[in-house]
């Protein structure tokens, strides 16, 4: 019997557009539009969702995978691109609402990783969006903790899309928040991280400040005018908005006016060394796996390597993720050729109706990105390190797991500094089809020993609440500070009182978690 490839479909079908090394089409289908984050929104329920009302109870799995001929392609070939309202200067051919559904039963009925476990009731009839059908089709099963097994599942605009895979760039002031974990709790919100250069960046506002309103509404207002106000004005939809926040600074009002702009996101900031008493360590902050970081960390890990560094701490406490190719040039560049030839950074696992593919071995020349400044096949610098310390969140999400996991897979060793990182040891080939790129749990991953059960994530060795209070690379933030004793001493030094961040209400304990769509936390193949 013959098995889909993923890889080769990705060829045969260019129309398709899945995601290649330079990105794939654009769009602004109305159905793709990004929705509001939940963070603003009432306490959502916590009781896991429940199943669509039209899915039977799930139906005695196939025997075996389905034959698919390549010369005798499957439906979702034929259906890609087929849109119900084609898009002008794309290759969208006239099609119905029907046609995107059928495209996307057939795509993913084919290379989902949990296929067998797909509703086999819903009725396309039944669907006005092409986004909900989307929705419903996944696997509703629970984990044996009680978690949705399929947490993962979402869409985005393929156009905003494109932007944040290749550079970074989207629509908004440049302000990384960071709010409260309890959805009972009223709601409290802090600036994590400014982009330099942003609208935020130019108006002020720093790490730690405190949200009070937007707009003169306050940040605790639960009436739905008050929720649509306060989305509004904090994630703006084009650029040349206006709004106003009302902050707070250790305890004093401040008021800034933002206009939303098309801001530049840099992947790789805050490259230093720190002089020790044992030698050089070098510090970078790390928070996106996207095309730019490519070059971009090439050249720190080539500062360190002129520095002699004897070791690195790698701040990836914000990185959700991205390309997986740019994870494995980060894990050779940290460990070098010695400790990585012939070695597995990670073997990708697909379903049984994919043909398996060769596990992805360290990489040592640079992919070449479209957005980066290396050439595909330029040699990549090494440190050669027998160990990293990683400051990790529960923001350390997927791609950057997969360094943790990979370095490990090796024996390199890895301490990690902060709290259980994300669980997400799944990736994606993101598919784009009539303005909407989807994103669905195609592979899992193992790393150089076979290991790759971290659903829960990777647990701290030393757990430290993320500090709001010190800019990110200063020494005296606590994450780092905590690095850099734990390096000297071998022990986790005693913490103070837990992370404290202020806002209107005044400062309050409690640990945060950070606001950002799930686009942002993703584990890429691009290839």
């Amino acid at each position: 019997m013959k098995k889909h490839s993923i890889l080769w479909a990705a060829a045969a079908a260019t129309s398709l557009a899945l995601l290649s090394a330079c990105g794939g089409g654009g769009g602004d289908s109305p159905a793709a539009s990004t929705p509001p984050p939940v963070v603003v929104t009432p306490p959502p329920v916590v009781n896991p969702p429940t199943p669509p009302a039209t899915d039977p109870p799930p139906s005695t799995p196939p025997a075996g995978p389905p034959v698919i001929d390549p010369n005798n392609p499957p439906d979702w070939l034929a259906l890609a691109n087929r849109c119900e309202r084609p898009r002008a200067g794309h290759a969208d051919a006239q099609g119905t609402l029907m046609d995107e559904l059928k495209w996307l039963r057939s795509f993913y009925g084919e290379t989902y990783l949990w296929y067998r476990e797909l509703p086999t009731g819903l009725r396309l009839e039944d669907y006005t969006r092409a986004v909900d059908f989307f929705d419903d089709y996944k696997t509703w099963a629970s984990t044996a903790s009680g978690r949705a097994k399929d947490r993962f599942h979402f869409t985005y605009p393929t156009e905003a899309w494109e932007g944040l895979s290749s550079s970074g760039t989207e629509v908004g002031y440049g302000v990384t928040w960071s709010r409260n974990a309890d959805p009972a709790a009223p709601r409290v919100w802090a600036v994590a991280m400014v982009a330099p250069s942003s609208p935020a960046a130019l108006a002020g506002m720093r790490r730690g400040d405190g949200l009070s309103s937007v707009d003169g509404v306050a940040l605790t207002d639960n009436t739905v005018d008050g929720v649509a106000r306060l989305n509004a004005g904090l994630f703006p939809a084009a650029a040349g908005e206006a709004h106003r926040l009302v902050l707070t600074r250790a305890g004093v009002p401040l008021t800034v006016n933002l206009t939303a702009a098309q801001v530049d996101n840099p992947p790789v900031q805050n490259v230093k060394t720190i002089d020790t008493p044992t030698g050089k360590v070098g510090y970078l902050q790390f928070d996106d796996h996207n095309q730019l970081s490519e070059s971009e960390l090439a050249k720190a890990i080539g500062t360190f390597k002129a520095a002699n560094v004897v070791d690195l701490v790698l701040d990836m406490r914000y990185n959700g993720g991205g390309y997986l190719a740019v994870a494995n040039e980060l894990a050779y560049m940290i460990a070098g050729p010695a400790a990585t030839s012939g070695k597995i950074f990670e073997q990708l696992q697909y379903n049984d109706k994919t043909t398996p593919q060769p596990p992805d071995m360290f990489r040592t020349k640079a992919y070449g990105f479209k957005s980066s400044q290396l050439a595909g096949g330029a040699a990549l610098p090494y440190l050669g390190l027998k160990r990293v310390t990683i400051l990790a969140t529960a923001g350390t999400c997927s791609a950057s797991e997969s360094v943790i996991n990979g370095l490990r897979g090796i024996d390199v060793e890895v301490n990690l500094i902060g709290g259980d990182t994300c669980g997400k040891p799944y990736g994606f080939i993101p598919a784009n089809n009539c303005g909407t790129t989807y994103f669905a749990i195609q592979m899992q991953g193992a790393n150089n020993k076979g290991f790759g059960d971290y659903a829960d994530g990777f647990q701290p060795t030393c757990r430290v609440g993320d500090d709001l209070d010190h800019a990110l690379g200063e020494s005296a933030e606590r994450l780092l500070s905590t690095a850099l004793a734990y390096r000297d001493s071998g022990i986790c030094p005693a913490q103070p009182m837990a992370n404290r961040a202020r806002a209107a209400s005044g400062a309050v304990s409690g640990p945060m978690t950070l606001v950002r769509p799930q686009v942002r936390e993703i584990a890429i193949r691009n290839r």
